[in-house]
């Protein structure tokens, strides 16, 4: 059933529901779990996937037609981490390992979101660039190096520079979308050899794991009274905020509507996957209730279902 309202359209699209059924089922106690181990062989797929698609486009592309867009994004990595890392210390009034930790978050992305968002462009009629995957991992890591800054300036943290920068470049997801956009630049026209198992069942393989997806959201809801109520209200209004600026970002460096809306969606992301893995090894005394339970409880389920709407909203109003 296809509707004249895209949010409408978004709700009711496979890869929303299968997340609301993983919710579902984990609210109700049912034991729908997917087998152990196929969690990290279906993160392992999109991301590889992604990066494979984005690095056969990327070869095509002009090199002028990517300055201003991958200029915008590092920008926008820059920018994010301060933003998020004063609002939680100035008006949340928290720690500053727990500042730091979300801006590591926020200033990060989260490469599924960027998916959803590239499944709603192309159920939109107006696909994202074919580049748009280089500005995920553009964006991946400045982020979380500028959080970490933040933590040392701010207060007397004990950080572990070394290993962490080790654990976000090397870590699974940047590995995997950098090398990933390698082999994609690398192989050009002969990515259509696999392209029938990259390309073709990827909806269906992101569908599985949203499934899993939604029984993770519900359980860092279980978090909320720890959490309290600005990180609440921060999951919410910070990236309608940060979608914003990338939207208008992307409108300002002539991405056009399906590229300004997919640099508000990786704007408004919050990373659960690489950030997560940093800050646990450099900031020890941050709390995972906090930054976790912002990121996938709360931003990533109001991205899924209402945030990359309303990106698309704003690039059509202002762009379009």
């Amino acid at each position: 059933m296809v509707t004249a309202n895209p949010a409408i359209d978004n709700l009711l699209s496979p890869v929303v529901l299968f997340f609301g059924l993983g919710a579902l089922a984990k609210w109700v106690k049912s034991d729908l779990s997917l087998p152990p181990g196929m969690y990290p062989a279906l993160s392992t797929f999109l991301l590889l996937a992604v990066g494979l698609k984005g690095g056969t486009e990327m070869a095509e592309a002009k090199f002028g037609d990517l300055v201003g867009p991958m200029g915008a994004t590092i920008a926008l990595g820059l920018s994010i981490p301060f933003l998020i890392f004063f609002a939680a210390r100035k008006l949340g009034k928290l720690s500053v390992a727990d500042s730091a930790a979300l801006a590591a978050h926020y200033g990060s992305v989260s490469a599924v979101t960027f998916t959803a968002g590239q499944a709603f462009l192309q159920s939109a009629g107006t696909p994202a660039p074919g580049f748009a995957p280089a500005l995920v991992a553009l964006m991946e890591i400045p982020g979380i190096i500028v959080a970490l800054f933040l933590a040392r300036s701010g207060g007397p943290q004990d950080l572990h520079w070394k290993e962490a920068v080790h654990e976000i470049v090397t870590g699974r997801s940047v590995m995997l979308l950098l090398g990933g956009l390698l082999v994609g630049a690398l192989a050009g026209h002969r990515f259509e050899i696999v392209k029938p198992f990259f390309v073709d069942p990827f909806k269906g393989v992101l569908c599985l794991f949203m499934l899993e997806m939604g029984t993770l959201a519900v359980e860092r809801l279980s978090d909320l009274r720890q959490a309290g109520v600005f990180i609440v209200i921060l999951g919410i209004v910070a990236p309608v905020i940060l979608g914003t600026l990338g939207v208008f970002a992307g409108l300002a460096v002539k991405m056009g509507v399906p590229g300004a809306t997919i640099l508000g969606v990786l704007s408004a992301s919050a990373s659960y996957i690489a950030a997560p893995a940093a800050v646990r090894i450099a900031l020890p005394d941050a709390k995972p209730g906090y930054y976790l339970t912002a990121a996938i409880g709360i931003t990533f389920p109001f991205n899924l279902t209402l945030g990359i709407p309303l990106y698309y909203f704003i690039a059509k109003q202002f762009g379009g």
